[in-house]
């Protein structure tokens, strides 16, 4: 099985165990790309912690940008690397100001994702991940982010080398995730991942995918033959 069917079988897979999530507009893209630069290294209790925090310090964006990142640090500490974080929110938001004139990211949903990319990708505290999570939750963008759970299961599934990092995933998959279904994909492999094929101790025996699984082949408990 080559690799575009692989990945569209095990997505098939998924969507009987798990049904099919639907896209809706959570929030603003620059609402979206700030909270998601606060959840690099945490997690999403922390994260959304840190974001409440800091709106109810700095009710505007244009008052980060003014900001001491000290003041900033100190709003966001829950989330941990805040020293660094505090500076790279209050200059991304300056340069988005800067270049554009307003503090609105808007404007990226009518863009080509990968001219999104090459643009903001340059900037400190953005990523491929970070981005490409903004394109896909506030612009309903036909992408495909790569986070610790989809970088792992990918991995695990050989849909991906197994020494792949996850930047290289992203571009390796956004070949692969058959069209239409880079969301709902996305959503479930995060679901799945959480609860079946953990970072630890992942449930092997009942997982839906095991027959197409690299990992559980090399993995599974040796067969028990018969005596009698």
């Amino acid at each position: 099985m080559d690799l575009a069917k692989k990945t569209a079988e095990v997505e098939k897979i998924l969507e009987a165990h798990m049904g099919v999530p639907k896209w809706k507009k959570q929030e603003s893209a620059l609402d979206n790309l700030i909270r998601t630069i606060l959840s690099q290294n945490t997690n999403d209790v922390n994260r959304d912690k840190a974001y409440s925090a800091l709106k109810a310090r700095f009710p505007t964006w244009e008052q980060v940008v003014e900001a001491d990142p000290r003041d900033i640090a100190a709003s966001i500490k829950v989330a941990g690397l805040s020293q660094l974080k505090s500076v790279w929110i209050r200059d991304i938001l300056a340069w988005i100001q800067r270049t554009y004139g307003r503090l609105d990211l808007e404007f990226i949903c009518g863009m080509n994702p990968e001219e999104v990319l090459s643009t903001f990708c340059k900037l400190k505290g953005i990523g491929v991940k970070t981005m490409s999570v903004v394109l896909m939750a506030s612009c309903g963008k036909d992408i495909f982010p790569v986070d610790t759970h989809v970088h792992r299961i990918c991995r695990r599934l050989r849909l991906v080398p197994a020494n792949a990092s996850a930047e290289k995933t992203f571009w390796l998959m956004s070949k692969l995730v058959p069209k239409g279904k880079a969301y709902p994909f996305h959503i479930n492999l995060i679901h799945f991942g959480r609860t079946i094929c953990k970072a630890i101790s992942p449930k092997c025996p009942v997982c839906p995918l095991k027959a197409l699984c690299e990992y559980y082949k090399a993995n599974r408990p040796p067969t028990t033959l018969s005596t009698e």
